[in-house]
């Protein structure tokens, strides 16, 4: 009997500290150092070989590139000269990460600037990255991978995803590293939280001050948190080290997210219903006009000019209402219940995102609503 008592409690304690741990997150995971961030980078480049889907002939901004492109080769064209749909103008982009080096390989999108069809098949060629400050941090070029297609015929095409933007990984360099590192004067650093919340910021300064001694720590507001030394570290990398892995108790926001244009809603278990109920109709209009000729009555020899047949138009409207399904929630539901409750009386997807917009106005959402 003991045994078993033993057994349970130890299981109620493994229990218990997992449903402690599955809240722990080291500060790294929720916030960051300030001056260490990812910088855009920009280029305007040339993708040749493509399969009569390039830019067309309206686009003199492509025409003038190639020009000047093969100029550069030692070939004197003009742009009345250029007749090939195998070329699109396309924009060009990366992130370049902090304390990037040169020759370190970054992933590039790709996106068409004119008006191709496709850019399936075809490669980049040599285009340069520019930062903000204009200037040169990277170079990219190579086979563009496309996540989809489009067929075209005489009277039907069929297109999957968007063929009109493509991948290249690793198809750019650094060339330049990144123009910032961390903030500060070396006595002093500034951890940023990625979504900004008192609590959060509170919970890092005390975990601080209790895993680094002697140091100076001050939540200077709900996203930024102040570390001085007394002295300028030998290591700054060390130290950053042992900031970002010390963990905390994570307050979670409680948010539901919806993207309208793939009509997702992802909702956090922890998002709750207050007592609520729905009524979606659905009401149907439908309008149809026909066309009749109204001729002119008898047989005329010789018909007047201002006898002709007349087109008389007859228009039908009906109204189909469907009765409004009811559907109550009860206190304390969850985001995933209520879908659940919608899905059965047949309700889409984009009618579930509008329930949920109503819901909120209403008050009876217990979480913040995200709309992408």
């Amino acid at each position: 009997m003991k045994r078993t008592v033993r057994v349970l409690l130890s299981i109620a304690l493994l229990a218990a500290t997992s449903a402690v741990w599955a809240n722990e997150v080291r500060i790294k995971q929720i916030a960051r150092v300030a001056g260490v961030r990812e910088n855009p980078l920009t280029g305007y480049g040339l993708v040749f070989g493509l399969s009569g889907s390039g830019d067309s002939m309206r686009n003199r901004a492509t025409l003038q590139s190639v020009a000047n492109t093969l100029r550069n080769f030692g070939v004197n064209v003009t742009e009345d000269e250029l007749a090939s749909r195998n070329v699109a103008a396309v924009i060009v982009t990366a992130k370049l990460p902090a304390f990037a080096e040169p020759g370190q390989l970054l992933d590039v999108q790709v996106s068409s600037a004119g008006d191709a069809r496709s850019l399936t098949g075809g490669t980049l060629m040599l285009t340069p990255l520019y930062g903000p400050d204009d200037r040169l941090y990277a170079i990219a070029q190579g086979a563009i991978s496309v996540g989809g297609y489009q067929f075209e015929g005489l009277t039907a095409s069929v297109q999957k995803n968007h063929p009109t933007v493509g991948w290249i990984p690793s198809g750019a360099t650094v060339e330049q590293g990144s123009p910032l590192g961390v903030a500060g004067d070396g006595r002093s650093l500034s951890i940023l939280l990625n979504h900004p919340d008192f609590t959060n910021a509170t919970r890092v300064a005390n975990a601080i001050r209790a895993g680094i001694p002697n140091v100076e720590v001050r939540a200077e507001h709900a996203g930024k948190v102040t570390v001085s030394y007394p002295v300028q570290p030998i290591s700054l990398v060390a130290e950053i080290a042992r900031l970002e892995n010390l963990t905390i108790q994570q307050q979670r926001m409680a948010r539901v997210v919806v993207n309208e244009r793939t009509g997702t809603v992802v909702a956090g278990g922890d998002v709750r219903l207050g007592p609520v109920s729905i009524s979606h109709g659905d009401l149907k209009v439908e309008i149809s006009t026909e066309f009749a000729v109204s001729q002119p009555n008898g047989v005329l020899l010789r018909p007047s000019p201002n006898i002709a047949s007349v087109v008389v138009p007859s228009t039908r409207i009906g109204v189909e209402e469907e009765q409004a399904p009811l559907v109550s929630v009860k206190e304390g539901a969850t985001v995933a219940e209520l879908i659940t409750a919608l899905r059965a009386i047949h309700l889409s997807t984009r009618d579930v995102i509008a329930v949920l917009q109503s819901i909120k106005a209403a008050g009876a959402l217990d979480g913040e609503l995200v709309i992408q």
